[in-house]
């Protein structure tokens, strides 16, 4: 995923490319003005990061903090910050397409479609019920393919330039279960059902207020009495409409924080204010509470040993990433 490759494209170039782009991307308005809508934000060796593919990515970030409420002034300062954490991660995986590019090294379908088996036999989870957890972490079942695949590159990629074993005793799973309580000792499973308005991926405050106002009608419905399934029935968004709302069982650490925390005030019966999440807004409703066993010894130490792997691998590509960034042409202009 990163690349030691010669600079190929001088300076000059870049900035002869730069002018083309600017150029061609840039709407004539009837006042005659020109706005401009993509740019180049960042060179890495011969290869360029345009604007609108760091818009993209960002989208999702930037409405989550314009939905926390923060001062003006903070919030822009923190959008700054976490766009250019965004861009410099974009940088990192440019130079590692490159060196996986460079070595060859792919990845078939069924390699994540393995993967994705294996994710599902750790956590007892049926296909549709691991799409349910990714819809409830703001994640669709592609986007997580892809994911995988990432993740797959970049273990080969570690395993071809890192020379160095990865060895994970029993002793580093036993503290890492010891660390986790909540996760690997007794627990409790929610049985959820859900309401969901859909918002457009990047729509503006106006837009946003809408659908956040038609939730709230919703919520002033269940706060009179009206039944959580009838009322999911009917004006639910979600796919699972038709079963009430039904998403299934989860632990609190399945779900995003917010979520989390919101259902964690909650008894069997009870339900959630709107909850802002990546696929729009949702109200949450806790059927029952079962106390669940722990996982057994044998599911824990084989999902405890993938995490602290994947962990390792990150650290040390990490570590190698930083190596090519020293030996690599990098130009930020945004």
């Amino acid at each position: 995923m990163r690349s030691k490759s010669m600079l190929r494209l001088c300076l000059t170039n870049v900035c002869i490319i730069s002018a083309v782009v600017t150029l061609t991307v840039c709407l004539a308005l009837s006042g005659g003005a020109a706005v401009l809508v993509d740019r180049i934000v960042a060179v890495v060796n011969d290869e360029i990061i345009r604007l609108a593919e760091l818009n993209e990515q960002f989208s999702p970030i930037e409405q989550k903090i314009r939905s926390e409420g923060h001062l003006p002034g903070k919030e822009e300062e923190l959008i700054y910050q976490k766009r250019m954490e965004v861009l410099n991660d974009m940088i990192d995986e440019k130079l590692a397409d490159q060196q996986i590019s460079e070595a060859g090294i792919m990845v078939g379908q069924s390699e994540i479609d393995h993967a994705v088996e294996q994710i599902k036999a750790v956590n007892l989870y049926t296909d549709e019920e691991l799409r349910q957890a990714l819809a409830l972490s703001g994640m669709d079942m592609e986007r997580y393919r892809e994911e995988i695949r990432k993740q797959i590159l970049r273990n080969k990629l570690v395993n071809l330039k890192v020379t160095s074993s990865i060895i994970i005793t029993q002793s580093d799973i036993d503290a890492y279960m010891d660390a986790h309580p909540e996760i690997y000792g007794p627990r409790k499973q929610y049985q959820l059902r859900n309401i969901m308005m859909s918002r457009d991926t990047g729509a503006d405050a106006q837009n946003r207020q809408s659908v956040y106002e038609r939730m709230n009608a919703v919520l002033e419905l269940l706060e009179a009495g009206q039944l959580f399934a009838e009322v999911a029935e009917r004006y639910s968004e979600g796919r699972n409409a038709v079963e009430g709302g039904l998403l299934g069982s989860f632990t609190l650490n399945d779900l995003e924080d917010n979520i989390a925390d919101a259902l964690s005030q909650l008894e069997p019966g009870q339900f959630t204010p709107v909850i802002e999440t990546g696929y729009g807004y949702q109200i949450f409703y806790v059927e029952e509470i079962i106390d669940a066993s722990p996982k057994t010894a044998d599911e824990s130490t084989s999902e405890i040993r993938r995490k602290l792997y994947e962990q390792q691998v990150n650290e040390r590509f990490q570590s190698w990433v930083e190596k090519l960034r020293q030996d690599a042409h990098i130009k930020i202009t945004y």
